[in-house]
């Protein structure tokens, strides 16, 4: 067994880490805040729509909004996927967690 078949757990480590986006800390701060706003007004706003399509879970099946509540679920959807794709961004200050070069398992 050669030292790449040992390793074969380091290439997808770094695979993970290249999708990363470093930008400068002032729009950090902004990507951080709006992306996190607009995530947490979809997830809220999903539920509501959810709400109102099934009458407060009231309804029976027969009388659910369907479209309503497709959409709840899509805007719920979206506000996830707005807040995964902000996790990508890191200001040029910012460690790279474990990957850290200057840092060992025991540095923490």
């Amino acid at each position: 067994m050669t030292t790449t078949d040992t390793n074969s757990t380091e290439p997808n480590r770094d695979r993970g880490r290249s999708r990363d986006v470093v930008v400068p800390t002032r729009l950090y701060k902004t990507v951080t805040v709006f992306s996190t706003l607009l995530a947490m007004v979809g997830v809220v706003g999903g539920f509501a729509l959810l709400d109102v399509a099934t009458r407060r879970a009231s309804a029976p099946a027969s009388e659910v909004n369907v479209p309503l509540a497709l959409l709840g679920l899509a805007v719920m959807g979206g506000g996830g996927a707005v807040y995964a794709y902000a996790t990508r961004f890191r200001a040029s200050g910012m460690g790279a967690g474990d990957d850290e070069p200057n840092g060992g398992p025991d540095d923490g």
